[in-house]
């Protein structure tokens, strides 16, 4: 096979393989496992980007934020999601390297911390509805909305969460230093948990803004921006589904835009699960005329030569 300029989007969750044991020392390993995957297209001769979710990361931060609000300033999500950012890309680095040096290469391999422009005209702003953070009570919530400006919802009898903007990304800032290392044969880790989200007002300064941007949809834009030969979701399961969870599933192999516009409407994917990804799929199979796939981490490698995953074609 050519060799191929490859983003592959990891999610947040691939770091923690049983929500009993979320350690730093257990999502590292986690990290590693999702490596030695990746670490097998490079020996291959491919190109890689890696972009990655943060959800459970960030709520962590935001819980540690939430218990020692007393003695401690509170932090901005947007620098939550950059410190996640460098936390992650730390992991995914030292993780690489390591697998890099079982097999005897040694390619660089570095973080890129990415700020994603979003739009304050966005509908999001006026009507945030993406739920973070741990669950509170109507006290605690009412605390938020008051001092620091939260907006906050009741979960169906399980308590309050805070809800922020989830705005579509415009632009990669750094899409340039990110086309600079991929020249030089760098691997990049950019664009995690979907980007810093940042607003560029009519003199070209940024401001961060408090929300978070779909990793997915994000990816999909660092594959377009990068004109990517191939975009690979990387998720809980091998294959996309019809019918998840009941007695008539049905695993897809190769499917359409159109087709998986048809499952869409039809309701075959979960809001906040599978749907972000298929969407982000087709919009990158739409917009380039390339390839895209969907699987989990270990069928990275399978999905490219061994027809795992689900694999979506114009």
């Amino acid at each position: 096979m050519d060799s191929k300029l490859i983003v592959i989007a990891i999610g947040g969750n691939s770091l923690i393989e049983d929500p009993k044991h979320v350690s730093v020392s257990a999502q590292y390993e986690a990290a590693r496992k999702t490596a030695a995957h990746i670490v097998k297209l490079v020996k291959a001769g491919h190109r890689v980007v890696i972009a990655h979710g943060n959800g459970p990361q960030v709520g962590f931060i935001l819980l540690r934020a939430e218990f020692s609000r007393k003695i401690l300033h509170t932090v901005p999500l947007d620098s939550c999601v950059a410190d996640t950012q460098g936390a992650i890309g730390y992991q995914l680095q030292m993780a690489l390297k390591n697998e890099f040096n079982r097999i005897k290469m040694n390619p660089q391999v570095a973080t890129i911390v990415t700020q994603v422009e979003v739009s304050d005209d966005d509908p999001s702003f006026k009507k945030p509805s993406k739920p973070i953070g741990s669950f509170m009570t109507k006290m605690d919530a009412h605390y938020h909305m008051e001092k620091d400006g939260w907006d906050c919802i009741e979960d169906a009898g399980r308590g309050y969460r805070r809800v922020v903007p989830s705005p579509k990304p415009k632009a990669i800032v750094e899409l340039e230093t990110i086309r600079t290392m991929l020249d030089d044969h760098i691997i990049v880790i950019a664009s995690g948990g979907g980007g810093i989200p940042v607003v560029r007002d009519k003199d070209g300064y940024l401001s961060g803004r408090e929300a978070v941007i779909d990793k997915d949809l994000a990816a999909a834009l660092l594959a377009k921006e990068l004109k990517a030969d191939l975009f690979v979701i990387s998720t809980a399961v091998e294959k996309v589904c019809l019918n998840y969870g009941k007695p008539d599933q049905k695993s897809l192999d190769t499917i359409t835009t159109k087709e998986a516009e048809e499952y869409i409407s039809q309701g075959h994917f979960a809001p906040g699960s599978m749907l972000p990804k298929v969407q982000a799929i087709v919009d990158f199979v739409r917009s380039t005329g390339n390839e895209g796939l969907i699987t989990d981490p270990e069928h990275i490698y399978g999905a490219l030569y061994e027809g795992k995953g689900t694999k979506v074609v114009l």
